[in-house]
């Protein structure tokens, strides 16, 4: 998840700023990059459609910066399963109570550097997350789904919304897990089941894009280009 695609495709000045799943997988086969929370949740959609799956948006906090988008999906049994690639969940995991696999206890293996615990509460789900530190924190979700117009709405406020500090996120394997490595705002660091760990700061554009490569294997030209656009934004 990341906004660097958000603010390179802005600035190349495009009639609708939120792409369809065709650009999408377009620019990811260029320069293997991906996009923000609402290019996720559509092109998750999409696959999931393109293979009979029920699934559909949720989000929160739509139309402001705070706005975030997952997806619910749907097996055969109706049971529902939260999806949330913007939150680097890294598998879908059950929210159907009634369900007899189903539990409220602690989980790991769905979110990097984290145990999770599932609490419903009516239409709304709420996630708590276990760090390795003791801290706990929260994330609230409602399950309803949203309405397509509104989805595809907020999602072309969104790519208009252009936050003037990088961010990204991704999954990489560490050791014998899966961590949680972030670029946010010209810092980096490393969260593990171990704790947390900052890298040393490069000194230029030129290596933070070298390091951001080493992550994600983005384009390296791409990543010089947005990373300049963000520098000339503070």
């Amino acid at each position: 998840m990341e906004r660097f695609t958000k603010l390179w495709f802005y600035n190349q000045n495009p009639t609708h700023k939120q792409r369809d799943v065709q650009l999408m997988k377009q620019h990811w086969h260029q320069y293997g990059i991906t996009g923000n929370c609402f290019d996720l949740a559509i092109w998750l959609l999409h696959e999931f459609q393109q293979h009979g799956i029920r699934a559909y948006p949720i989000g929160h906090h739509l139309f402001t910066e705070d706005a975030h988008v997952a997806v619910i999906a749907e097996d055969h049994s109706g049971n529902r399963f939260l999806c949330d690639l913007g939150d680097q969940w890294t598998h879908p995991i059950l929210i159907e109570p009634s369900n007899t696999n189903f539990t409220s206890g602690k989980l790991s293996g769905f979110f990097p550097a984290a145990d999770i615990q599932v609490n419903t509460k009516g239409h709304q789900v709420e996630i708590l997350y276990h760090r390795p530190n003791g801290k706990i924190s929260k994330q609230t979700y409602s399950v309803e789904p949203l309405n397509q117009d509104t989805f595809m709405q907020a999602a072309e406020h969104s790519q208009n919304s252009i936050n003037p500090k990088p961010l990204l996120e991704c999954r990489v394997p560490y050791q014998n897990e899966i961590a949680h490595w972030e670029f946010n705002n010209w810092r980096s660091f490393l969260s593990t089941s171990e704790g947390l760990f900052e890298d040393p700061a490069p000194d230029s554009i030129q290596e933070w894009a070298r390091l951001i490569h080493q992550k994600t294997g983005y384009d390296l030209d791409f990543l010089n280009t947005v990373l300049l656009q963000f520098r000339k934004l503070t």
